[in-house]
């Protein structure tokens, strides 16, 4: 497993650990399984042009197991735990923790596992990383406070690869299912200027085999919901984020997003953090691979290529608050 950015050894203002609560035993608490199929961005229709700059192929997996029995009961109480600190994301979830790999070290310690990074970067075929923002490690949703409101809208991710996780178990939760779209993000851009959301026809609807089972997600390329529950119930779910190891590859990121969503105290540093960390790989290949040439402009192109990711955060971060963007329903 690469590491991009390496978790922060401080935590920022207004974070004190969890005092008692297990070590993270991969051994105990991982019970890693394989999916049995993977579905292909292509299969969503996207074009070879458009998936050659992104960080892999793959579009989902079908869902495999994660976490042992063990680890699901210890996942379960760490997001109840976290549940006092919800609060919405947005106008996209009602309840939802970010930021609690600042204050459990067990979800820390099974968001950067390697073995689950190794795990999910033989499935997506590619080298990964955790994310270098530990904003997108061990996001939790939680059920809304009505039957009419989505979990979670849908939408496409502002990272890009993760997984989504079962926390409590879906066979006890009316409702509330993880859903995709079969189809690419132009579409449901154009359903939802329309005023219409992806129709069940066009709908997968994974089926969880319990409590520490995820699907492997290209979160920014495949929209994806958690529908409404059938009754009110607690319904828990966890998504960690990655990010591909290549800097050459598409940012896929839309963190502007989240400037109303996480904790300022860690966003803006977690921010400039991953911009610098492209920056520097990108600048590294610029250094080894940029040849002699009297053509100045593909040489200042190659600089500020090589720096788009700095610019366009400082850019965003002084441009301040936007809404998160969603496709509704």
């Amino acid at each position: 497993m690469g590491v991009a950015v390496p978790f922060p050894e401080t935590q920022p203002a207004g974070y004190e650990w969890f005092d008692d609560e297990p070590a993270f035993d991969p051994e105990r608490h991982l019970q890693l399984e394989e999916p049995e199929e993977v579905v292909m961005l292509a299969d969503l229709g996207y074009d070879p042009a458009e998936i050659a700059t992104k960080a892999t192929q793959v579009a989902a997996s079908s869902p495999f197991r994660i976490l042992s029995d063990e680890g699901a009961t210890v996942m379960l109480g760490v997001a109840r735990r976290l549940r006092s600190l919800a609060r919405p994301a947005g106008n996209r979830i009602e309840r939802m923790s970010r930021g609690g790999c600042y204050r459990s070290r067990w979800l820390r310690d099974l968001c950067t596992s390697p073995e689950v990074s190794d795990h999910l970067e033989r499935i997506y075929g590619t080298a990964i990383s955790p994310h270098p923002m530990p904003v997108h490690l061990g996001h939790i949703n939680y059920e809304p406070s009505t039957i009419d409101t989505a979990v979670d809208k849908w939408h496409h991710d502002t990272l890009p690869l993760d997984y989504v996780m079962t926390v409590t178990d879906p066979a006890l939760v009316p409702g509330g299912r993880f859903e995709y779209f079969l189809g690419t993000k132009h579409e449901a851009a154009t359903l939802a200027a329309q005023d219409r959301t992806p129709p069940p026809g066009r709908t997968a609807v994974p089926e969880f085999g319990g409590p520490g089972y995820a699907i492997a997600l290209h979160g920014d390329m495949v929209v994806h919901r958690a529908a409404p529950l059938a009754e009110l119930t607690e319904r828990i779910s966890m998504v960690n984020g990655y990010i591909a190891l290549d800097t050459s590859r598409d940012d896929q990121s839309r963190t502007a997003d989240l400037i109303i969503v996480d904790d300022h105290e860690s966003l803006w540093t977690e921010w400039a953090k991953t911009a610098a960390w492209r920056a520097r790989g990108q600048l590294q290949s610029l250094i080894d691979e940029l040849e002699f040439t009297s053509d100045r402009d593909a040489v200042i192109a190659a600089l500020e290529s090589a720096v788009g990711d700095v610019r366009r955060a400082i850019d965003e971060m002084r441009a301040g608050e936007k809404m998160t963007e969603h496709y509704g329903g």
